[in-house]
């Protein structure tokens, strides 16, 4: 348990800057960049409870603004599975969070994000 407290501060700044980039595009109307970053932060926060459903809620949101039903209620559903299914590590490493892929199906990991989660998890005794 102790390591996941670290690893959650140890990937947290880097889950908020993908958030704020999602913000940032949002504003300038530019939706399918906004939904990648959201997409990325679930990547990088998936292992932490908090941080995976606090995405999930961004999802969600987003979802809302758009008017878009399916990806609503899929994040719904899997707002549910990440507060209880995420403790356990019952999570597909890589998937991407959007009610277009599978919440079972593990995905491959960009490279820039692999290397963001190595150093998160490499940091976890340091901290």
């Amino acid at each position: 348990m102790f390591k996941a407290k670290n690893f959650t501060r140890n990937i947290r700044p880097y889950v908020e800057a993908e958030l704020a980039h999602a913000h940032k595009m949002q504003n300038q109307n530019n939706q399918r960049c906004a939904f990648t970053h959201l997409e990325n932060a679930h990547v990088l926060g998936q292992a932490s409870t908090r941080l995976h459903v606090a995405v999930h809620v961004q999802m969600l949101l987003w979802a809302v603004k758009q008017g878009n039903i399916g990806e609503f209620f899929g994040q719904l559903l899997r707002i549910v599975g990440a507060a209880t299914k995420t403790v356990f590590g019952l999570v597909p490493h890589g998937n991407t969070g959007g009610a277009n892929v599978s919440p079972f199906k593990a995905m491959p990991i960009k490279t820039n994000l692999k290397t963001i989660l190595e150093k998160a998890h490499s940091n976890e005794d340091k901290n």
